[in-house]
């Protein structure tokens, strides 16, 4: 068992939950630090494909997620009148498993509740490491020391930028950002959804069912956007300009997303990195390899990652150093090669009206049909470790 009993995690998403969760069964003693109040339920849904059903699974999750599986199936593409030309197939934008994330991370967050200190509405202010251990300082001004600290804070993570160095060394924006938000399910859509795409533009509305919500996402085509990634605001004026006088269900969804309360804007960006470590320091997830929402792959990148992580660090034991050079190892092809795969929906993103042949060679030519799975998922079980019993 790991002897790194006291571990600092920065950051209650997918990886960060997934981790306590991990590290708890191993036998660390885990605080999680989440700059939001609470945990996050909003945001889009999420795909998992492979050996991240395996950790669902070693989680006692599978069938709880498959549960809440959105069943999503092919989209029709429509025209500026709302005239469909073209059916997207499932294939093309969903995985094997497809969940609405806030309700991901309330299973992840009651698996992992009672087995972490989670410190809300904090975040960190400064970090500095020696031989022996960590010490940190919070934004709230309580210091502390941990063996080690995981940066699970995302694509603009703080454990990175105090850790590495600033965030444009490493983070590789790919010519795309997104608005995401519910709203009411005026179309009447059911497990199916509506795709329009203009030059530099697309947008789509989803549903899981007909007598729930909706979800829309606005997609725009920008290098260099300067924008304040915490003023609401300033994020939907943009989003505004840049859709005024387009087509389809266009005015009626930059109405609702001014009331949105889930509403969500960033950058589709790759994270880039020679390491993930650095002395005692490691990160997880987006906030090391981000693959970008092109890939349709973070959050199976993200449980994996945890997975690993926490299963290496409890087979070295008190040394760290080798567990996080075998952490890098068993992920790195996983993550290269879902970043191609990022980089390659990117680059297709914005396809002027392709035709039906054309989507249809797509959906067969998608990654999870064409190319093996780069990792076989080794098996942490606490229970099956050198030394424990079972």
């Amino acid at each position: 068992m790991t002897t790194n009993k006291n571990v600092l995690i920065s950051g209650a998403g997918v990886a960060g939950l997934a981790l306590a969760y991990w590290l708890d069964r191993h036998g660390s003693r885990v605080t999680v630090v989440e700059r939001a109040p609470r945990v996050r339920h909003g945001g889009y849904a999420v795909d998992f494909r492979g050996e991240a059903l395996h950790v669902l699974d070693r989680m006692d999750l599978l069938e709880p997620v498959r549960a809440l599986d959105t069943k999503v199936g092919d989209a029709a593409m429509v025209d500026a009148e709302g005239r469909q030309y073209a059916t997207l197939p499932a294939e093309v934008f969903a995985g094997d498993l497809e969940v609405p994330k806030g309700e991901l991370t309330r299973l992840l967050y009651a698996a992992a509740r009672d087995r972490a200190e989670y410190l809300f509405d904090d975040s960190l202010l400064a970090v500095e490491q020696d031989a022996d251990g960590v010490h940190v300082t919070f934004e709230s001004g309580v210091s502390r020391r941990f063996d080690l600290l995981v940066g699970a804070d995302g694509l603009h993570s703080r454990v990175r930028s105090l850790t590495f160095g600033p965030e444009e060394r490493f983070v590789e924006p790919l010519g795309i950002h997104t608005a995401v938000f519910s709203l009411p399910n005026y179309l009447g859509l059911d497990h199916t959804g509506q795709l329009y795409v203009s030059p530099g533009k697309a947008a789509n509305m989803f549903a899981d069912d007909a007598a729930g919500p909706a979800r829309a996402a606005l997609h725009l085509a920008a290098e260099d956007l300067e924008y304040d990634r915490h003023d609401i605001g300033e994020q939907q004026r943009i989003i505004a300009e840049r859709f005024a006088g387009e087509g389809w269900e266009i005015p009626r969804l930059l109405t609702e997303m001014r009331t949105a309360e889930d509403f969500w804007f960033d950058t589709n960006a790759l994270v880039v990195m020679d390491t993930w470590a650095e002395g005692r320091v490691v990160l997880v997830g987006d906030a090391g390899y981000c693959a970008a929402p092109t890939s349709g792959r973070g959050t199976s990148q993200a449980l994996l990652g945890a997975y690993v992580l926490a299963g290496e660090l409890a087979r070295a034991g008190d040394d760290h150093t080798a567990a996080f050079a075998a952490y890098e190892q068993t992920m790195r092809p996983f993550v290269t090669e879902h970043q191609a795969v990022g980089r390659e929906g990117a680059q297709r993103f914005f396809m002027p009206a392709p035709s039906q042949e054309v989507l249809d060679t797509i959906a067969a030519n998608a990654p999870e049909n064409t190319r093996p799975g780069m990792i076989r998922l080794p098996d942490y079980a606490p229970h099956r470790l050198p030394g424990t019993p079972g």
